[in-house]
């Protein structure tokens, strides 16, 4: 006889959350669980045992070496050299100063 009962609490793989979270026990087919309810996102779902997500990455592999093989070797680009015909890049204007504005009501302006 299985030991989880309906409304039992379990992790697994929840695919609308990407996640491995907990679960609810939905449905328990000859001692097995088949359907859970996702208790982040209140997704029901099949029974993926935890399972689901993961790449399978070949056998000897490590993490760090996978990186490595993804980073390729930064060249900067050479300068920009201008041509002929070309014309000169403009220059930024300063910024103009901030201008401070109020909600409140001023006084009339004596003159």
């Amino acid at each position: 006889m299985s030991d989880q009962r309906l409304g039992d609490l379990i992790d697994d793989y929840c695919p609308r959350c990407k996640l491995l979270l907990n679960h609810a026990v939905a449905s328990i087919m000859e001692d097995q669980v088949v359907k859970v309810i996702c208790k982040t996102c209140y997704t029901e779902h099949a029974y993926r045992h935890g399972e689901g997500g993961k790449k399978k990455t070949p056998a000897g592999v490590t993490l760090f070496q996978q990186v490595l093989a993804n980073a390729a070797p930064s060249e900067e680009p050479p300068a920009a050299v201008p041509t002929e015909g070309t014309a000169p890049a403009k220059k930024k204007r300063a910024a103009a100063p901030a201008r401070y504005i109020t909600r409140h009501a001023t006084p009339p302006r004596k003159k």
